[in-house]
């Protein structure tokens, strides 16, 4: 993320700009002599200024924050959101991408589970481990190009300044007016992946409901974080899946026979995004449909080479309701191995440099959630400092290419654990 003030300079020029130019101020001196009593001693820290709890557009409750590392290290923090609505209280807890030395990272979460009118915002709980992260070679380009534009979406360009492609980069940043802010926002188009010295052009909406509010955006963060990953109960048991999208959805539940996935999902932005689900196979023979409402869309359907089931569609602007795929087998994916195949393959990515480290951390998070890997005690380590040893990336290959058994991979996680380099 790339810090930038207005200066002098700047001000003494903004009265010639026309309304269309962007106005874009990184957070900082404004901010900074609130930050300093409440924030003398914290070193990774969400400011209560720029953390905020409002229904959506679609009237989804919504929570959106900064976290902000100012150690000379990389940090990966893990955040607790709390909401109390009425007599109820939801949690939910955000497994935050690493954030390099001296740097912000905003993040974005939904509560389709709030249904009253007046829900409590908690503080947020925070915890970190150090890690040793790099910024992503990609910079935003604030020149001409970047821009604000009158319904208060944003322009502007992307350039890899490394000597490696990055793959499935997302922006995020914030959206600030009158003084507050309002939003947090990403670009709205896929990006596969951005070649070393290649530049892109990216667009980014605010919500809908606050359009006309927004007076400049700041904290543009590329990250390398790509698919979410869902769990959902399908004939008595876990089924597993992905999805990477512009869109966002929700609330994933099968019919009792097992065979019709529904999910909630809506695309707020005025422009048109993607969607891709990935499942795994259970007979191989599986001929999936797509429904929007009961309504047929057009969907690409293929499987990769890891044998895992990839449906991919457009998503329409301003679109929102049930999607409902079809076509699924009864019972689950055969038991081939206890550790699922997306695992083998972030393995495989990860050490061929096609996904961070925090993406195949979280495959190795998974295991222990669901009980493959154990070690006690378990702990979170707030002052850890750990580092992933290069040798893993070629046991991990070794491992994706079945040159070693998946006993003695999770014997190595085990004993990464134990030793501390991994913290869980």
């Amino acid at each position: 993320m790339k810090n930038q003030y207005l200066d002098s300079k700047i001000l003494s020029t903004l009265t010639s700009l026309s309304q269309s130019k962007i106005i874009f101020i990184l957070i900082g001196f404004m901010f900074t002599a609130l930050l300093i009593s409440q924030f003398t001693f914290a070193e990774v820290f969400i400011p209560p200024q720029e953390y905020l709890g409002y229904f959506d557009y679609e009237g989804v409750y919504t929570v959106g924050g900064n976290v902000k590392n100012q150690n000379d290290y990389a940090v990966i923090p893990t955040i607790s959101v709390s909401v109390i609505d009425g007599e109820n209280t939801f949690t939910k807890i955000i497994s935050h991408v690493p954030i390099p030395p001296k740097t912000d990272i905003p993040f974005k979460t939904k509560f389709p589970e709030v249904t009253g009118d007046a829900p409590i915002l908690l503080e947020a709980e925070l915890k970190f481990v150090k890690t040793q992260k790099d910024p992503i070679s990609i910079e935003i380009l604030y020149d001409e190009t970047l821009i604000k534009h009158d319904d208060g979406h944003v322009t502007g360009r992307i350039h890899n300044n490394g000597n490696q492609t990055i793959f499935n980069p997302k922006i995020l940043a914030i959206a600030h007016g009158n003084g507050t802010v309002l939003d947090v926002v990403h670009n709205v188009e896929y990006i596969d992946k951005i070649e070393p010295d290649q530049i892109l052009e990216f667009s980014m909406y605010p919500d809908p409901s606050i359009t006309d509010d927004v007076f400049f955006y700041s904290c543009f963060a590329p990250v390398d974080t790509t698919v979410v990953p869902v769990t959902t109960k399908k004939n008595g048991g876990d089924f597993d899946f992905r999805y990477d999208s512009g869109a966002w959805y929700s609330a994933a539940k099968f019919n009792e026979e097992g065979t019709i996935l529904t999910i909630r999902g809506y695309n707020s932005y005025p422009l048109e995004t993607y969607a891709n689900f990935e499942f795994p196979q259970i007979s191989g023979k599986e001929k999936f449909n797509v429904t929007l409402n009961d309504k047929p869309i057009k969907f690409i359907q293929s499987i990769d080479d890891t044998g895992f089931w990839h449906v991919a569609f457009t998503v329409e602007p301003t679109s929102q309701g049930i999607l409902k795929i079809t076509g699924f087998e009864k019972g689950l994916p055969p038991e081939t191995s206890k550790i699922p195949q997306w695992i083998k393959t972030n393995a495989n990515w990860w050490s061929t440099d096609q996904i961070s480290d925090s993406e195949f951390l979280e495959g190795i998070d998974f295991l222990f959630e669901k009980g493959i890997v154990v070690v006690t005690p378990k702990e979170m380590t707030a002052q850890s400092n750990w580092k992933l040893p290069s040798w893993i990336k070629i046991t991990a290959s070794w491992w994706s290419e079945d040159k070693i058994s998946d006993d003695d991979f999770l014997k190595m996680i085990e004993n990464l654990v134990k030793r501390k380099i991994i913290i869980i």
